[in-house]
């Protein structure tokens, strides 16, 4: 996704630089970072690697190749870029997912034409268990939609089944699809309309127990309790940072902090805190075991504190938008 959709994405753009010192008072999680590769620059899909702590799995959006990025959070820096031979020419890249079978599935599954192409595809191949450039034989998996074509950009594997899940973009008529319960790279993979999404998605995650399942858009965010092929939307929503362009987010491995990306050249993945209802089931236990406390030894901000920050965003996000529409009618008046 290049741009956001709308006027109110380009206000929000403007907003950027004003805004970042409020998200930064929300979000000081030590785990909270800034990539650093100049070469990524579309930043659309995260996912948090099973097999090296502390990395996250990310790629450019379209137009980049099949590259694959591995992402250290304490540095920024990329320790690994991952090649897929045998996938052809990707079209359009924007979901990333780990499988509980060790494998990365990446879902070049957007469709700049409105959902106009027949197909779209996932890929597949095993995580590397040493972080180092490697070019690695990937399974292409042919995906259809039971309902016909459609834009999506949130892909997201099951932690205890395997099974693959779809979310499509469209607010108006927007689902969330399953595939079968086993890929088939021989055929075409049939994904069937479990539930009705009432947001637009640009990305979303399971949590590590599967208990969870998180939503996002560029402007809001919801959290579900996992119940098979039928979410049940939590009241409570997650914390949602001011980002220039919202395409990703997935959990950490403790499944405790959801961890938001943009695009653009050196994006901020900023790291937010869960907490009650909101926390995955296996999450829970632990901090219960471990006295209730926040394992990370950070508290909570206070609702005051967060009402603030939030005033600071709606206040910003206002002022840039005046001053938007305020040039685009000067601009107007000189033509």
């Amino acid at each position: 996704m290049r741009s956001l959709p709308s006027v109110l994405g380009a206000a929000a753009l403007v907003a950027l630089p004003a805004a970042a010192p409020a998200a930064a008072d929300d979000h000081t999680s030590p785990s909270s970072f800034t990539i650093e590769d100049s070469r990524i620059t579309e930043s659309s899909g995260l996912a948090a690697s099973r097999a090296h702590p502390g990395v996250y799995w990310t790629h450019n959006d379209s137009d980049d190749g099949p590259y694959v990025y591995a992402v250290d959070s304490k540095t920024g820096r990329t320790v690994a870029t991952v090649t897929m031979r045998g996938v052809g020419s990707p079209r359009d890249v924007e979901a990333i997912s780990v499988g509980p079978d060790g494998n990365v599935y990446v879902g070049d599954i957007g469709d700049n034409l409105g959902g106009t192409w027949s197909h779209v595809w996932i890929y597949r191949f095993p995580e590397p268990k040493k972080l180092r450039n490697t070019t690695v034989t990937a399974t292409q998996f042919t995906v259809k939609y039971e309902d016909g074509p459609r834009n999506a950009e949130a892909m997201m594997i099951e932690p205890k089944t395997g099974r693959a899940y779809i979310a499509s973009k469209s607010q108006e008529d927007g689902g969330l699809y399953a595939g079968p319960k086993t890929l088939s790279a021989s055929g075409v993979n049939i994904f069937r309309r479990v539930a009705d999404i009432d947001m637009e998605v640009t990305d979303g995650a399971f949590a590590p127990d599967a208990s969870r399942l998180v939503l996002r858009g560029y402007f809001n965010v919801a959290e579900y309790r996992w119940r098979g092929d039928k979410p049940e939307r939590l009241e409570e929503e997650p914390d949602l940072p001011l980002q220039r362009q919202g395409e990703s987010v997935t959990f950490t491995p403790d499944g405790g902090t959801l961890m938001y990306g943009t695009e653009g050249p050196g994006s901020k993945v900023n790291a937010v805190k869960l907490g009650g209802e909101l926390l995955p089931d296996a999450t829970a236990k632990e901090q219960e075991k471990n006295g209730g406390g926040d394992p990370s030894g950070r508290d909570e901000a206070s609702k005051e504190e967060k009402d603030r920050n939030l005033f600071k965003g709606a206040l910003t996000f206002a002022v840039a938008a005046a001053l938007f529409f305020g040039l685009r009618s000067v601009l107007r008046r000189r033509r």
